[in-house]
């Protein structure tokens, strides 16, 4: 029998795909928010500028590019209740405010990242709201 692509690997390519969308200079960010079941997608998105305005950064400042983050706009756009139980696939470790805000957005049960990022305060947020949360290597497809 072929081999049946895991869900966690599903949700995270289609994570890095929506980061092809990003219109950031410095980094692409995917995000997808699933049901625990991976039944449904509550909520994507991807890092870039709000909506009408200029597919551009508002500065070159590194941290401070004035883009979205991938996570900002998937919480913006989930669909699923506060008390909705969630998995949270982004294709890099959040943010320090990214991750209060999945934090805030409630519900979620774990959080998996592809790539690390120069920041790991996330994590001990993570740890201190009982969020569970994995570095996902994709196998190959």
């Amino acid at each position: 029998m072929k081999n049946r692509p895991r869900f966690e690997d599903i949700y995270m390519r289609l994570a890095l795909m929506l980061s092809r969308r990003s219109t950031c200079s410095r980094l692409q960010v995917g995000c997808v928010i699933t049901s625990l079941d991976y039944r449904y997608v509550y909520g994507v998105g991807y890092n870039g500028n709000a909506t009408g305005m200029k597919n551009a950064c508002d500065r070159e400042e590194v941290g401070n590019c004035g883009c979205l983050h991938a996570e900002e706009n998937a919480v913006i756009n989930c669909t699923a209740p506060r008390d909705a139980p969630k998995l949270v696939f982004c294709t890099n470790l959040p943010c320090p405010m990214c991750s209060k805000r999945l934090i805030n957005l409630g519900g979620v049960h774990k959080v998996y990242y592809h790539l690390d990022y120069r920041i790991h305060d996330g994590l001990d947020m993570f740890d201190a709201a009982c969020i569970a949360h994995e570095q996902l290597t994709l196998e190959a497809p």
